[in-house]
């Protein structure tokens, strides 16, 4: 074998990062040697001449030969010499990566390109298992989906972390380290996106036929840093060195079409894009099932105008292409400006559309002629109100594109969509206005004209009795519904002339009482805040064209039934039920916390509990196990250490690991509240300010970290930063306070930041108003790992409450039923606390 000596500060593959001339004959072929590698780089993990050896071993045991004529095998193989020649040869003919100088980001690559090969073998078989029994698929349609990294959940899903650990370890590096070189896949948010990808988890590891479909955004919500203790956004540019995980679809694309005009119910639309198709295999636990998140990037029917182009019209030359891939840019576009509306119900169409144009495609595909019987093949579970046009889209294909009519795809498409509402507050539930609508989709508002028209003709006889029943007397030929979607249509100047003589004719004349009436059910109703102005109540669209509707935490669904949808509940009790947000214990328990994990599955003997969660009760009776105790703390003193490392290394600012580490990691909102935590801070900070050095001592230290991210056009919320990081600078840098209190914003919190926090937490806030918070999520991730909850009984914490124990949370604030006459009685209230006071006057 040819060696040359090199310097112990070298670079080169896999922490040598040099390959030698031997490797090259089983990566590359039949090839000559090449010259003596240079170094490139410092640090290497290993002598290069040891990396030599382990590879001409490894060359010797795999071998090489021609391909056969025929018989091809395609499986691979998982052993550990076949895995390390599978990455090697990914990095050189995947990556195509220089074999002296590989990057950590290459090594990454060739590594996932090489765990793709085996998810996707386990991908196919299962989607052709389900093409053969041909059972009843769920479609989760959601605007988020926040994934995460994909490398070590892959991995672990798939059982191969014994495989691919020895081979990356023989190679000079660890999976963990490889795992840092992935960027987050910029799909989501907040609790909304995670709960979709624990959906997506769970469903794989059940072995159910189930699919999600969202949209490829390119840059994501936003990538988010501080300046001068401001919030600054930038774009997350996470598709820049390409996604491994994902396998385009270039034979699948479908047209969606916006604006145009509709004559005779047709529809010819003035605009259309194309939604190209991205599958992201998603891997079931202890299963060889493997799901699907179908994502589509919205693409220009035309790239490139030439002629417009060589006439000098640059700009002209690529509008169509600009405009087409707005649609899939960014996460949320900011919808102060009348475009950015648009622009965001162009999104929920686009991606709404696009899939269910695919489902339906599917669905012929595997030979059903009959409609009638597509309830029993599919059902689309809208997650919030983002999917919800789907309700009229669905209608459109049915009628206007299969030639069904109105009650046959109507029935259809209430046996076949499901909602999940998440909000409780009415001003949050999505209202487009009309106008909107009808210019952007005018064929789907006269469909939804029609839906809330003949929705409220149903009740007309029942509402009339209720009216005569509490005396109130109707007047002749009233209660019939007015059509809007032709007024939606027409022209801007138009529109305004007949909305100024609608206005007039509604001032001449008292309403109706059974039009008041029938009113508070209407899908189409009138913006309080602006007379005349008409909007669509898309929540109110999807619970009537529903079978199902689910809040996602018992008090939650609870609410519901009392306060937004409390007229529609009255009318169909049986439609409405409770669905309980989830996390999935395998990356927010056994992946993130493997030391924990340990613990758990030594003290009950047995893993199970990873996908029988219910199995963790047998925690309790060793509660009060000293060995076990010590145990656990060891655990979470390491998880703190490793968490303070990332605090420096992101901030800079060094905090204690002997204080109690107490966490708020959200979405920043007024109802979540953080500005009420700081004010604890600050009441915090002045008591250890007034505090003698002896009563100092007994003061327990305290690190408050703070994570998540304003919308862009929220400013209250960008305040709240604001306010966070300008009272970290004054305490972190108080030399009379010192380790008894440090103050710490994250920015740019996401999963993998979320994977270094929650381990390493022993108090987390979740301190919502009673009766604001849909559920929580991130409350469960805390739970798991140890931590106590500082909680009001709000969401998901009242039934934390009834698994735990109530007296194993720090229960804050007055329950739900209180908080209307608190609100009441505020406005003469005058007893204030006097820590509020002092805080306030600060």
């Amino acid at each position: 074998m040819y060696t040359q000596r090199i310097p112990t500060q070298c670079s080169g593959l896999f922490s040598s990062r040099v390959l030698p001339p031997s490797v090259s004959r089983s990566v590359v072929g039949r090839s000559t040697r090449s010259t003596a590698p240079q170094a490139l780089r410092p640090a290497c993990r290993r002598s290069a001449l040891k990396t030599y050896a382990v590879l001409e071993k490894l060359e010797k045991k795999s071998g090489t030969r021609d391909l056969p004529t025929k018989g091809l095998d395609f499986k691979p193989k998982n052993d550990d010499n076949a895995v390390q020649t599978d990455i090697l040869k990914k990095l050189a003919y995947v990556v195509g990566a220089d074999a002296h100088a590989v990057s950590d980001r290459q090594a990454y690559q060739g590594v996932a390109f090489s765990v793709r090969e085996r998810l996707i073998e386990r991908f196919n078989k299962t989607q052709e298992h389900w093409r053969q029994k041909d059972p009843k698929f769920i479609y989760y349609l959601s605007a988020e989906f926040l994934m995460g990294r994909s490398l070590l959940n892959t991995v672990m899903n798939l059982g191969l972390e014994e495989e691919y650990g020895q081979a990356v370890k023989q190679l000079g590096y660890s999976l963990e380290e490889l795992v840092d070189a992935e960027q987050n896949a910029a799909l989501g948010n907040g609790g909304l996106g995670r709960l979709a990808a624990c959906f997506l988890d769970s469903i794989a590891t059940l072995d159910l036929p189930g699919w999600g479909y969202g949209i490829r955004y390119k840059y994501g919500m936003f990538r988010q840093g501080l300046d001068k203790g401001f919030q600054k956004e930038m774009p997350d540019i996470w598709l820049q060195n390409g996604n491994p995980w994902e396998i385009a679809r270039p034979n699948i694309s479908y047209r969606v079409g916006f604006y145009g005009t509709v004559d005779n119910f047709k529809w010819t639309p003035e605009e259309e894009v194309i939604a190209a198709c991205y599958d992201n295999p998603i891997p079931g636990y202890g299963t060889n099932t493997v799901g699907n998140l179908r994502l589509w990037e919205s693409k220009p029917v035309n790239e490139f105008k030439l002629d417009e182009f060589n006439e000098g019209h640059y700009v002209e030359a690529v509008d169509e292409k600009r405009k087409a891939e707005d649609i899939s840019s960014v996460l949320y576009p900011n919808d102060a400006t009348e475009y950015g509306k648009e622009l965001r119900l162009k999104q929920q169409f686009f991606f709404v559309s696009a899939s269910i144009q695919d489902v339906m495609a599917r669905y012929k595909e595997t030979g059903h002629k009959n409609w009638k019987d597509f309830p029993s093949k599919a059902c689309f579970q809208m997650n919030d109100t983002h999917p919800t046009i789907a309700v009229a889209e669905l209608m459109r294909l049915l009628i206007d594109q299969e030639g069904l009519d109105w009650e046959e795809a109507w029935s259809i498409t209430t046996q076949t969509l499901a909602f999940t509402n998440h909000t409780v507050m009415p001003e949050a539930l999505e209202k487009w206005p009309v106008k909107v609508m009808g210019k952007l989709l005018p064929r789907h508002m006269e469909i939804i004209d029609k839906i809330d028209s003949i929705w409220k003709d149903s009740l007309k006889e029942k509402v009339l009795a209720q009216v005569e029943k509490e005396g109130k007397k109707p007047k002749t030929g009233a209660a019939k519904p007015k059509a809007v979607a032709a007024e939606a249509t027409k022209t801007a100047e138009k529109a305004e002339t007949a909305d100024k003589a609608t206005k007039a004719e509604e001032e001449e004349e008292e309403e109706d009482p059974v039009t008041k009436a029938l009113n508070k059910y209407g899908i189409i109703c009138e913006n309080p805040w602006a007379k005349g102005v008409k909007l669509v109540n898309m929540a109110y669209l999807a619970v009537v064209g529903s079978k199902a509707v689910n809040g996602v935490a018992y008090i939650h669904s609870e609410i519901i039934k009392e306060t937004i949808f409390k007229d529609f509940y009255d009318l169909t009790p049986e439609k409405f039920q409770n669905k309980t947000n989830g996390v999935t214990p395998r990356r927010w328990l056994a992946y993130c916390n493997p030391e924990l994990a340990s613990l758990i599955t030594e003290t009950l003997g047995s893993d199970k509990w990873i996908t029988e969660a219910y199995l963790l009760e047998g925690l309790r009776k060793h509660a009060d196990d000293k060995k076990f105790q010590a145990k656990w703390k060891d655990v979470k003193l390491a998880k703190k250490e490793k968490l303070a490392g990332k605090i420096k290394e992101i901030t800079g600012i060094e905090v204690p690991t002997n204080a109690l580490y107490d966490i708020q990691i959200k979405r920043i909102h007024e109802y979540k509240r953080q500005h009420l935590n700081m004010f604890s801070v600050i009441n915090r900070y002045l008591d250890i300010k007034k505090m003698s050095k002896e009563e100092k001592k007994k003061v327990v230290p305290r690190v408050v970290v703070f994570g998540g991210k304003a919308a862009s056009a929220y400013y209250m919320a960008k305040k709240m930063i604001k306010l966070i990081t300008a009272v970290g600078a004054v305490v972190n840098n108080d030399p009379d306070v010192g380790d008894l209190l440090k103050v710490v914003f994250l920015p740019d919190y996401n999963v993998s930041l979320a994977e270094f926090i929650i381990p390493g937490a022993e108090l987390s806030q979740h301190i919502s108003t009673a009766g604001t918070e849909a559920s929580g999520t991130s409350n469960m991730k805390f739970q798991m790992n140890g931590c106590l909850i500082i909680g009001t009984m709000d969401g998901a914490n009242v039934e934390i409450a009834e698994e735990t124990g109530k007296e194993n949370l720090f229960v804050f604030g007055v329950d739900a039923e209180d908080v209307p006459r608190l609100r009441e009685e505020r406005k003469d209230f005058k007893d204030y606390d006097p820590r509020w006071v002092t805080v306030m006057k600060a």
